[in-house]
């Protein structure tokens, strides 16, 4: 259980101790700095400490916005500093100085959390301030201060703040406006009977299993349910990052979970269409596909832009410039939310088309919005890196690395490749990359099924994709190259799967691809919360982008079609095992190790 200190004299008719007992502290009272020193030296180290000045007046939910968020080792409002178990050395030290002769701030600061909070920011330390708003967070210094700080409390809904803020500053219009307004009660709900973020992720993933398998009936009443349920999944999928901001419950772990599901769920319903369509005469699987090879490509897109430029110094452009002045007006910034299809108009869209309509029409519509929003972004994003001038980390460079997912072929022939690399334009690792991925998959798709010529075109992408790794991406459109690599791979796949024209080769490929494309995900989401990619074992296991290309182009000039269709299965399958089991031993580890607490506020999915 987690400690709190209370220092200072007490006030009577005060609620803090209740208050900090209600947020889970074991409360202990301390006279003055050489007793709160000796109790915070008591307090299990592997737990959370607090240290409270026992003359706070505020809001609940400003003590448990500065006290209890898992995200920040250190954290402090007026009147109050914790330290996760990783912080403790840093706390200590600030209160022994505090308690030794002279205390540094004594004279300036009363409150003694103030001070250790003060000590702590002279000694570097990240403290963590929330950004508190209308709550009231103060150490009182007189009765009518005290007085007027409690009016202050009454004259603020802490339960509105609270509700308010559970809901993502920044999310698309269907979320916003149509979810949000009442998911946030069904968060506090889930709240009030102990539910966690975790739980509500996995309710949301059955159900967008059930709508996947509804729609896999192939029948009207099945696409009806199927549209019914998906729009409830989503409800839930707000529902538990609003969970989390309710009641601070993140975790890496959590994290993780949301977006993996994420994506599993969007593509199992893809799949449950597919089979719907195929029951009614009708075989969408390419569009299936196509559609998950499209959207996979989007968020690349979206990764590697954001990775090279997390921490790019001189990070101007006019291009951003205008995309902020738009953002300040409007009606323009709903129109530009909606245009990027985020998940929720995208699953609003799914789910009425699936309801109204044929799969394949829904395939339809989701191609032609996805294409258009795809070519809408990264326009913009091609123009922003054109016209800033911005230099680029070796932070950077490692991720773009990382998320190009090059394999053994590609790194020895990379090796070689060095010292010509740097003889090159800046624009030569995008542009070969794009090259050798487009020659590929024409070659694939031009040519007949079991020729030489994809094996051959497969062989030249190795060494163009080598080529455009052999030196650090940090040019300025560098960040395409792991996109350029991701459809290269993904569509050869579903080129030859398509031209095999087997029944059951581009449900195989299907696989295949969703497999590949957990473990580019994954990837994303390592590097999003600081634990670096997958290990290099892994990548070289399942052969890199590169490998898994040419083994495709192998087996489809050496098989049959048939036999090339049982060879994706067995490829699908044993890809999927490995990076899962990986994948799942590598999160639930890092959890259980107490890893560092993250949450994605960012841009819509």
């Amino acid at each position: 259980m987690p400690t709190a200190i209370l220092t200072g004299q007490p006030v009577p008719g005060s609620s803090i101790e209740s208050e900090l007992r209600s947020l889970g502290f074991d409360v202990h009272l301390a006279s003055g700095a050489a007793d709160t020193e000796t109790l915070l030296a008591r307090a299990p180290g592997e737990e959370r400490v607090a240290v409270v000045d026992a003359r706070f007046v505020g809001h609940p939910h400003a003590l448990r916005l500065g006290l209890t968020d898992p995200r920040f080792p250190l954290a402090a409002i007026p009147g109050a500093v914790t330290a996760q178990p990783a912080a403790r050395q840093a706390l200590t030290r600030a209160m022994a100085r505090e308690n030794s002769a002279g205390g540094g701030t004594a004279l300036a600061v009363d409150s003694l959390a103030d001070r250790i909070t003060a000590a702590l920011d002279a000694d570097g330390a990240d403290v963590h301030r929330p950004e508190l708003g209308s709550l009231v967070a103060a150490v009182p210094a007189d009765p009518q201060a005290r007085n007027e700080a409690r009016q202050a409390v009454a004259a603020v809904d802490d339960e509105a703040v609270r509700l308010k803020s559970a809901v993502k500053a920044r999310d698309g219009f269907v979320t916003t406006f149509l979810i949000s307004p009442y998911s946030r009660y069904i968060a506090r709900w889930c709240a009030r009977r102990g539910l966690t973020p975790n739980q509500v992720t996995t309710a949301s993933l059955i159900t967008a299993l059930i709508a996947a398998g509804c729609a896999a009936t192939g029948t009207r009443a099945g696409f009806v349910a199927a549209g019914v349920l998906l729009i409830a999944s989503f409800v839930l999928d707000c529902t538990d990052g609003q969970l989390a901001r309710y009641s601070l419950q993140y975790s890496t772990l959590g994290a993780w979970l949301d977006a993996t599901f994420d994506r599993a769920k969007e593509y199992a319903y893809y799949a449950g269409l597919a089979l719907g369509a195929a029951r009614g005469g009708d075989d969408v699987w390419a569009l299936a596909l196509g559609a998950m090879v499209l959207q996979t490509c989007r968020h690349v897109v979206d990764f590697s832009f954001n990775e090279a430029n997390h921490d790019a110094s001189a990070n101007t452009s006019p291009t951003a410039a205008l995309s902020d002045k738009l953002d300040s007006v409007g009606w323009t910034v709903w129109v530009r939310r909606m245009i990027v299809l985020p998940i929720g108009e995208r699953w609003a869209m799914i789910a009425v088309l699936t309801a109204l309509t044929t799969p394949r029409i829904t395939f339809y519509a989701l191609l032609i919005g996805c294409a258009f929003s795809a070519t809408y972004t990264t326009a913009g994003r091609v123009l922003r890196s054109l016209t800033r001038k911005a230099v680029r980390t070796d932070r950077a460079a490692k991720a773009l690395a990382d998320l190009a997912d090059s394999g053994p072929l590609a790194e020895a022939a990379a090796r070689g490749l060095r010292t010509a690399a740097r003889r090159l334009p800046g624009f030569t690792a995008p542009a070969v990359a794009l090259l050798g991925g487009a020659a590929v998959v024409a070659t694939a798709a031009l040519t007949d099924f079991g020729g030489p010529w994809p094996l051959v075109a497969a062989i030249v992408y190795v060494l163009t994709s080598a080529l455009a790794v052999a030196r650090p991406l940090k040019g300025a459109l560098d960040w395409l190259v792991p996109p350029f690599f991701r459809a290269a791979e993904y569509l050869t796949v579903l080129v030859l799967a398509a031209k095999a024209d087997v029944n059951g080769a581009l449900p195989a490929a299907f696989g295949l691809v969703a497999a590949v494309a957990y473990h580019h995900y994954d990837t994303v989401y390592r590097i999003r919360g600081d634990a670096g990619a997958p290990p290099q074992w892994l990548v070289r296991t399942i052969g890199g982008h590169e490998g898994r290309t040419l083994v495709i182009c192998v087996l489809a000039v050496l098989l049959t079609a048939t036999q090339f269709k049982v060879a994706l299965t067995v490829l699908a399958v044993a890809v999927a095992l490995v990076v899962l089991v990986e994948s799942i031993r590598f999160w639930v580890a890092a959890h259980k190790v107490g890893a560092p607490a993250v949450h994605d506020e960012g841009e819509p999915a």
